[in-house]
């Protein structure tokens, strides 16, 4: 039977497009971090001969990254909650900017490693802010499916990240690398202007240390978002133990080359993605937290068949690179879903609260590249164990059936 409101198709078709250009653009803002990351990663062999110093100290830039990005999204949420999403998000794509333009002009390690931190305090903003404006549209089901789909776009940047890096390396040096983040992150700031519509219109609370520190302690202090916050955190720890360990194991180690180690980031990425879109696809007729037990369970499995097969050095290059493949793509049910559980109560806090859980996730990626760095003798077995640790940890915190109040509030009725 045709519509009676004939303009009713065109408004749905509207309202579709304007979905998909705000998931598209909180996906790309999203990818922001895994591309500072993931970019210079088969660079940073290079990066440690020409500054000639350790293994360890080159890490170094990773994990100042990892602690500038905990740090900054401690305050990114408030902003956002007082000042409206546009701005702070705008701002800080400025600071990424100008501290890509340092990471590419770094004439020591120490400069370059000072400079990754500032660039991580401007990146946290794109970390905080698509996540609250999830918060701000969607509710937890349509949420949760909003994050897969997010996952599934920003899933390529894994993938061609250290695909584009390493052909920069093929022309040019590892400066080359921060130069081109620098252009894109011009280009994603001029899309944010000119496209993005506020989700929140702020609120005319001042903003003072002492309420900002008092809402963020509040929260922390809540039981259900330590538990999710911490879980979550910890699970994807295992991706950034990977992240740190990976271009050692598998170049020097492994004896890969450049180009087909990003081959490999590229195959993780895409398990990676579809585990996302699976979980996408079974959100209309499994409950949010059964997804993520199932998540949990594998990842914990998969972790530790790598710790034994990693430490104990059994299977060679395939006793590492399958299990891991198994961790790295339960992220997809692990990630969106817990993050939909550790938001869905703080409605009027939702920059705070993803702030927080930001700076939980970060916290944790800086201890685990610390300890891979410290681990690190050359073979496979710190980042086995440290990335495997992190897969039974994060069982042990998210397995557990949520409270009473929360399943039943975020309980998904079955698809007739």
């Amino acid at each position: 039977m045709p519509s009676s409101n004939p303009g009713a198709p065109r408004a749905a078709a509207g309202h579709s497009r304007i979905a998909l250009e705000l998931t598209l653009l909180l996906a790309a803002l999203t990818a922001f971090a895994p591309l500072a990351i993931d970019m210079y990663l088969p660079a940073l062999p290079e990066l440690r001969r020409e500054f000639q110093t350790s293994p360890a100290t080159a890490q170094l830039s990773l994990s100042a990254f990892f602690v500038g990005m905990a740090s900054g999204q401690l305050f990114y949420g408030a902003l956002s909650d007082r000042f409206g999403r546009k701005l702070p998000l705008a701002a800080g794509l400025v600071l990424f900017i100008i501290a890509t333009v340092g990471c590419a002009l770094a004439g020591s390690v120490q400069s370059l490693i000072g400079w990754r931190f500032v660039q991580a305090l401007g990146v946290g903003a794109t970390a905080v802010i698509p996540r609250a404006m999830v918060r701000d549209l969607f509710d937890p089901r349509d949420g949760a499916r909003v994050l897969s789909r997010i996952m599934m776009v920003m899933g390529v940047a894994p993938i061609l990240a250290p695909m584009l890096g390493a052909q920069l390396l093929l022309v040019a040096d590892w400066r080359a690398i921060f130069w081109a983040l620098a252009a894109l992150g011009a280009l994603v700031l001029a899309a944010v202007l000119w496209r993005l519509q506020d989700s929140h219109p702020g609120n005319a609370e001042p903003l003072r240390l002492g309420r900002v520190l008092g809402r963020h302690f509040a929260l922390l202090a809540d039981r259900h978002m330590l538990r999710y916050g911490l879980g979550g955190g910890v699970a994807i720890g295992a991706l950034f133990a990977y992240i740190a360990g990976a271009p050692f194991v598998f170049i020097e180690h492994f004896g890969l080359s450049p180009q087909s180690f990003t081959l490999l980031f590229g195959v993780n990425a895409a398990g990676l993605i579809g585990a996302s879109s699976l979980n996408g696809a079974l959100l209309g007729r499994v409950k949010l937290h059964r997804m993520l037990r199932l998540g949990v369970c594998l990842q914990a499995a998969a972790g530790l068949v790598l710790i034994a097969f990693g430490v104990l050095g059994f299977g060679g290059l395939w006793g590492v690179v399958l299990p891991l493949f198994v961790v790295i793509a339960c992220l997809g049910l692990v990630l969106p879903n817990s993050t939909v559980l550790c938001m869905a109560p703080y409605r009027n806090d939702a920059g705070v609260a993803s702030g927080l859980l930001g700076v939980m996730q970060y916290a944790v990626a800086a201890v685990t590249s610390a300890l891979v760095s410290a681990l690190h003798d050359g073979s496979p077995r710190s980042m086995a164990l440290v990335a495997g640790a992190c897969a039974v940890l994060g069982l042990l915190l998210l397995f557990p059936r949520p409270g009473a109040l929360v399943a039943a509030q975020l309980a998904v009725p079955p698809a007739r």
